[in-house]
């Protein structure tokens, strides 16, 4: 037999055959056909016992497993840079793009406010009672003074879920759950939450907003009390010289009842833009717990006496950043946010 021209088919055969293909499957399936252990060209060794010149042999097989084997890994070279420039086509990233930047978030105003007036007030000794926001009438008008037949109702006309069930109009329906479970004992609380009223939408007014309503039930509980407390509060969230102003009011679960105004932190009293050049800000509601409110919760007027307070939270915030639109705090703009990363921390 002429080995030499045996070999010299085999392996014309094998160039041809992975010279037709560019496919790295088809490329592998070639390689298994030929070098394998079990391949054509690695069968030949097993004629090297018939042939006198082994030396020859050798050489012959293995310059032709060198050849065979050199071509097909270039071409498994080749066919996996044209597979991986199809991919990159393919996914191609346009690394013009900028890149993802994460910012630093900052604080909502509504929230420094909310947070800055519970430190003020836990400071004092108050604690932070929580209650539901739809709660049953008897919550949020009767055992605050308020009867069905009561005209302070249009004042705080609010949304029914049925004849007896309601988004509370105001956080007062939490002080009379926590009245109601103090079964007479002294009470100083705030109640920050959530609360809603059918109203219309303008850049004073919201559908939802929020309080910071106050209560404090104990005996020798006074307006001077009160009159203290709101001062420091003033005082502590706007600056150290502001004052305090009561005006008659009224409100049914009070007695008597006042509109408080601080004077301007901006023009200190002398009159500016943001007072409307009075001087003063109105801030807030308050008095002193009406009897009836305390016996319809189990306190004896004659021994205990309180005052409570009110404080939009949102008012605070728009006095105190200068934001000139309530809606602004609801239409979840990043960009209104943002404006606020700036504004140094007090």
């Amino acid at each position: 037999m002429d080995y030499k021209l045996e070999f010299d088919n085999l392996k014309s055969k094998a160039l041809e055959e992975i010279s037709k293909t560019d496919d790295l499957k088809a490329l592998d399936e070639l390689k298994n056909k030929y070098l394998a252990k079990k391949g054509e060209i690695s069968l030949m060794m097993n004629h090297i016992r018939e042939v006198e010149d082994k030396k020859a042999f050798g050489e012959l097989y293995n310059l032709t497993r060198k050849e065979v084997e050199s071509f097909l890994n270039e071409k498994i070279k080749k066919g996996e840079e044209k597979k991986l420039n199809e991919e990159l086509v393919k996914e191609r990233i346009d690394i013009t793009l900028p890149g993802n930047n994460f910012e630093r978030g900052v604080a909502n105003p509504f929230f420094k406010t909310i947070n800055e007036i519970e430190d003020i007030f836990v400071g004092m000794g108050y604690s932070i009672a929580t209650g539901p926001e739809v709660d049953y009438d008897k919550y949020v008008f009767e055992l605050l003074n308020i009867p069905h037949d009561h005209p302070a109702r249009d004042m705080q006309d609010t949304l029914y879920i049925d004849n007896n069930l309601l988004l509370r109009s105001h956080t007062s329906s939490v002080q009379a759950h926590v009245m109601e479970n103090a079964k007479g004992k002294p009470i100083k609380i705030i109640c920050p939450g959530k609360t809603y009223r059918r109203d219309d939408d303008d850049m004073t007014h919201s559908h939802q907003f929020a309080q910071v309503e106050g209560l404090v039930i104990d005996k020798n509980i006074n307006l001077g009390n009160l009159k203290a407390t709101l001062e420091l509060f003033a005082q502590k969230m706007f600056s150290k010289d502001t004052k305090v102003r009561f005006r008659s009011s009224f409100f049914p679960f009070t007695e008597p009842s006042v509109e408080v105004d601080i004077s301007c932190f901006n023009c200190k009293g002398k009159g500016c833009s943001i007072c409307k050049g009075s001087g003063w800000i109105e801030i807030l509601g308050a008095g002193m717990v009406h009897p009836n409110v305390l016996k319809m919760s189990g306190y004896d007027p004659e021994v205990y006496s309180g005052f409570a307070f009110g404080i939009g939270i949102e008012r605070v915030t728009m006095l105190k950043y200068g934001i000139n639109d309530i809606r602004r705090f609801y239409q979840n703009d990043l960009r209104f946010i943002k404006e606020f990363k700036k504004v140094k921390e007090d």
